[in-house]
């Protein structure tokens, strides 16, 4: 298993704990960990987080700024980890909806 990997079974772990269930969190994530494989990231960067969040072209801004807000959770727990791994800001693909889950994607 991969450190990236690793980390991503802790967080949930972790998260899991405090109450969150994660269940769309965990699948976006697991596809977030295969995508940075594919292109052997060894950790996340703002720039692959963008590139990965804004897939699939055509979709919603508001999809995006969602798949990019679990990207950011995860990043911030990677970062107190390393801190080389980059999180993204929460300005970047900023959602003025509510319109995903209206409420905090955990």
């Amino acid at each position: 298993m991969s450190s990236l990997r690793q980390a991503l079974t802790d967080y949930l772990s972790m998260r899991r704990a405090l109450g969150y269930k994660l269940e769309r969190a965990e699948k976006l994530l697991d596809q977030f960990l295969t995508y940075l494989e594919d292109r052997g990231e060894k950790r996340v960067t703002t720039k692959t987080a963008l590139a990965w969040a804004r897939l699939p072209q055509g979709t919603s801004r508001a999809w995006w700024s969602f798949r990019l807000s679990i990207v950011r959770g995860f990043a911030s727990h990677l970062h107190a980890i390393d801190p080389a791994s980059e999180v993204p800001a929460s300005e970047l693909l900023g959602n003025r909806s509510r319109g995903i889950s209206g409420r905090c994607a955990g």
